[in-house]
């Protein structure tokens, strides 16, 4: 009972934040999903309804041995930012998906800010 609430209130939260983050295909949205083990990033162009480009900890390149902690956020978000900025894709707007910005959320933007792209 309890965890359904607040896997309605995060859905909640999810549909208020992208009420308001859209992305286009010069500037797109860098959607972030966590789940207790993998972490999901996408850039995707709302208008075109594409991903643009993507990372993963269940991708087979580098990230295999990567786990859903801070570390790995850390990682993982300049290897996001690498393969934006590999696409052409230097500025992107935020969706962090319904989570409070911090810990893992935070250490994946400030990776990706590091890594060279501008939100």
């Amino acid at each position: 009972m309890r965890t359904e609430k607040k896997q309605k209130l995060r859905q909640l939260r999810r549909w208020r934040i992208r009420k308001k983050v859209t992305g286009t295909s010069q500037r797109p949205r860098m959607a972030v999903c966590f789940t207790s083990e993998n972490i999901h990033v996408q850039f995707i162009d709302d208008t075109a309804g594409r991903t643009l480009a993507a990372a993963s900890t269940v991708s087979k390149t580098e990230t295999k041995e990567l786990s859903a902690n801070v570390a790995g956020a850390k990682k993982l978000g300049e290897i996001a930012a690498k393969n934006a900025i590999d696409k052409g894709i230097k500025e992107v707007v935020f969706d962090r998906g319904g989570t409070r910005y911090h810990g893992k959320i935070k250490a994946l933007a400030d990776a990706a800010r590091e890594a060279g792209l501008k939100f």
